[in-house]
């Protein structure tokens, strides 16, 4: 999932089914198969889960841990995509629906908070053979919502590197493959690859080289559609290529970044991930309006491979949990005026023990280059920051529990492919950055999102100054708030 990270405490369980009211049905019920994956034509399949079994009974424990709460143990808080959903092991969000489907299912309840569910596949082994081809492949139908039922719902089926497992803080260099992602309830299908360094770099982080495409009839919401990933070692330049229905609509090649990124991003296992988050950096946080109790309700979910010299088809390879990683944004229209730039340094509030995990305002800054200021609703904030700007808050704590990621609450209505950085730095402006965030087009200048980023263990009390950077010398974002998270 993409620019996907904040920190968080996470435990990993593996899948249970034991429960007794779950065992009574079990023995109750009598489940109608699903259908079973077919390998395509010159493909084998090596492993595969057609969701057969009793209606509320949990998928397979054999094939699928849970991912519980709102991270991994020491990863990115929010799953690193600023997502807001609780994830469980509750029937209620995930389980088999009798006719050989699996439901995860986004719920909120009366006090507004949100729970949906999140699971991996145990096997971690899943890679394409030396000169051979690995395909990742599920028929799935996304949830039924569209519009503003829809906003904030983010289905998924991906795959991290297995070296991601147990360490959660070296995305994006050792891959992200997302077969299929979905905002917002939008008929339009996305497909990305997340390598190399973040932000920035070579795979254009934290966007990734993705594409999209749209205008399914019926509509991904109204019936299943069969998504598929293909892994192939046997071409030269190697290739991922994305497949919806049986047709290629996008292909990156190993030629389009170094050989060390590619090799680091692609030879290794992968593990395969379903889930539907809620709120986060892309689809925006979700509203009243916003539908729960609609499922993603999968198929069946299979991996194939042909050719090459070794198989992972009777590796079996079972480890204890891990996760993914990628960006957050949350959507909060704000009004916007015309900003009006300081003509010199100002100190807009006494320095002092600014507390970094709560909410700092922007426009509490202590000094200034280049700033400009605007009324934003109620408040104000820091409006068409271009390269050079910078601001400086005096006195931030961060206590001696250490902050993993910085968050941005910022807007852009930059055109023409205009975009840049927010960089941390700690005490000094000529410091390391501890963190940065790229920014680009979120929808216009009062369309604001949460934006994470990655970021040193940093504890004590510092100055902040963040500092602006961009290619361009167009404006390229507006700047309401930020914030710290563990």
């Amino acid at each position: 999932m993409s620019q996907k990270r904040l920190s968080r405490t996470r435990r990993t369980a593996v899948i249970a089914s034991g429960a007794v009211a779950l065992a009574v049905a079990a023995a109750l019920a009598v489940a109608s198969p699903g259908n079973t994956a077919p390998a395509p034509e010159g493909f084998s399949t090596v492993w595969q889960d057609d969701f057969d079994g009793a209606q509320g009974s949990s998928p397979s424990s054999e094939n699928w841990l849970f991912d519980i709460g709102h991270s991994y143990p020491g990863g990115a808080a929010n799953w690193g995509t600023g997502e807001i959903a609780a994830h469980t092991d509750s029937p209620e969000n995930v389980s088999l629906d009798g006719e050989g489907n699996l439901n995860i299912t986004p719920r909120r309840d009366g006090n507004g908070g949100w729970t949906s569910a999140r699971i991996e596949t145990q096997r971690s082994d899943f890679a394409a053979p030396e000169g051979g081809v690995v395909r990742f492949e599920s028929r799935i139908k996304l949830p039924d919502v569209s519009g503003a039922e829809a906003q904030g719902i983010w289905p998924a089926f991906w795959s991290l590197g297995e070296p991601f497992r147990g360490v959660y803080n070296n995305w994006p260099g050792i891959g992200e493959i997302d077969v299929m992602e979905n905002v917002n309830g939008e008929n339009t299908l996305h497909g990305t690859v997340h390598c190399g360094t973040a932000p920035g770099g070579e795979c254009n982080e934290h966007t990734g080289l993705g594409n999209s495409k749209t205008g399914f009839s019926p509509s991904l919401q109204a019936d299943f559609h069969t998504y598929a990933v293909e892994l192939d070692r046997s071409t030269s330049p190697e290739q991922i290529r994305w497949y919806v229905d049986g047709e290629n609509y996008h292909t990156v090649k190993a030629d389009q970044v170094s050989a060390d990124t590619w090799s680091k991003a692609t030879d290794h296992g992968f593990f395969l991930i379903l889930n539907v988050a809620v709120g986060g950096g892309w689809p925006g946080m979700p509203t009243e309006q916003t539908a729960e109790g609609r499922p993603m309700v999968v198929d069946y979910v299979s991996v194939s491979q042909k050719g090459g010299s070794e198989s992972t088809e009777d590796a079996g390879q079972t480890e204890e949990a891990g996760q993914t990683g990628d960006a957050g944004e949350t959507t909060q229209p704000e009004e916007s005026s015309e900003p009006v730039e300081s003509e010199e340094p100002v100190d807009t509030q006494e320095p002092g023990n600014r507390d970094a995990f709560s909410t700092i305002r922007a426009e509490s800054f202590d000094t200034e280059r280049g700033i400009k200021t605007a009324a934003n609703g109620n408040a104000k904030k820091l409006g068409n920051i271009a390269d050079g700007d910078s601001a400086v808050f005096k006195g931030v704590n961060f206590g001696q529990q250490p902050a993993h990621t910085f968050v941005a609450q910022a807007a852009s209505g930059a055109e023409n492919g205009v975009s840049g950085l927010i960089e941390v730095r700690l005490d000094s402006e000529s410091a390391e950055p501890v963190s940065t965030i790229s920014v680009a087009n979120t929808g216009g200048w009062d369309k604001f999102k949460d934006i994470p980023g990655e970021m040193s263990a940093i504890t004590g009390t510092h100055d902040v100054y963040l500092t602006f950077t961009s290619g361009q010398p167009s404006e390229f974002v507006d700047l309401d708030s930020f914030t710290f998270v563990r």
